[in-house]
């Protein structure tokens, strides 16, 4: 018998071979194989001349494999088993959810109940134990800058703008009061008492990342402070000297104990939605799809 080159045989002429066989028959096997009975009987003749041997017995009797061609069954099927178990390995080291994993985050979310992070941070190292992660806390505008230059896989936080590039995709509301600190003269009016105006005469706190957004509704050209922060803005409007927004987690304990006090809250409060950003055109990891999901799923959601 002259020598058998396999990679000369196409493996799906020895995938039809083992249909074949694993069907009963040539007739049996053409639904599966969605072939002419004369297209799986050429295909049937070439492999039995590359391989040298004759595979099988067809007539009255019916399909029946010869001693050779039961052998040669045998040996596929083991080959084939191989591949399949090759094919999954490869697949899992595909999938395997490995490397780091770097997050931007803004700072004092960790009394908002709409955000609780640790679930998804135990929820993620769970699924992906072998992902490191990477945590990044910054304002908001230095978070969208390093997920554009790859330096952040994702960001979450309330952003300032949309950049061209980037994903962004809805998580929760974060509510934003305007408040006063105890000692300001505006601290004991009553709302009724207080208008756009007399808010206009005081000093109010901006937040840096938010640009001119803290102040478009009282329609002045500058803060009379300017804060990177939301401890430095609390701590100016405890002060008894500055207003300014907070959200309203953040600013309950203080509220709780006296010390601050929100100012025309349907007039002036407003919602922040959340978000994550992602670049949009860059491939996304099984590990950033995950987290994604994952904050999606527990972002917003009611304490347990």
């Amino acid at each position: 018998m002259s020598r058998i080159h396999l990679e000369t045989v196409d493996l799906r002429l020895l995938r039809m071979f083992m249909t074949i066989v694993e069907a009963g028959g040539f007739t049996a096997a053409q639904g599966e194989l969605n072939l002419s009975l004369s297209t799986i009987s050429t295909h049937f003749t070439e492999l039995e001349g590359r391989l040298g041997v004759r595979l099988c017995r067809r007539g009255r009797s019916g399909f029946q494999l010869t001693a050779e061609g039961q052998a040669v069954y045998d040996e596929l099927r083991r080959v084939f088993d191989t591949l399949e178990r090759f094919g999954a390995r490869v697949r899992g080291l595909r999938d395997r959810m490995t490397g780091t994993l770097s997050i931007g985050l803004v700072d004092n979310t960790l009394s908002d109940p709409q955000a609780p992070l640790e679930r998804v941070f135990a929820r993620f190292s769970d699924a992906a134990p072998e992902v490191s992660l990477t945590i990044n806390t910054r304002p908001p505008n230095e978070l969208l800058r390093d997920v554009i230059a790859g330096q952040l896989h994702l960001a979450i936080a309330s952003f300032p703008r949309i950049v061209p590039g980037l994903s962004y995709q809805d998580l929760y509301q974060e509510t934003n009061h305007f408040y006063a600190g105890r000692g300001h003269p505006l601290f004991a009016l009553s709302d009724a008492a207080i208008d756009l105006d007399e808010v206009r005469r005081h000093w109010l706190v901006a937040r840096s990342y938010w640009g001119s957004r803290d102040l478009k509704i009282f329609a002045i050209s500058a803060p009379h402070a300017t804060v990177s922060d939301m401890e430095g803005a609390v701590r100016l409007i405890l002060s008894g000297r500055y207003l300014g927004y907070l959200p309203d987690h953040y600013a309950a304990p203080f509220v709780q104990a006296g010390r601050l006090r929100a100012l025309l809250p349907r007039q002036l409060s407003y919602q922040a939605p959340f978000q994550v950003a992602v670049h949009a055109d860059r491939t996304r990891s099984p590990a950033v799809e995950l987290f994604i999901t994952l904050a999606k799923e527990e972002l917003g959601r009611p304490a347990p």
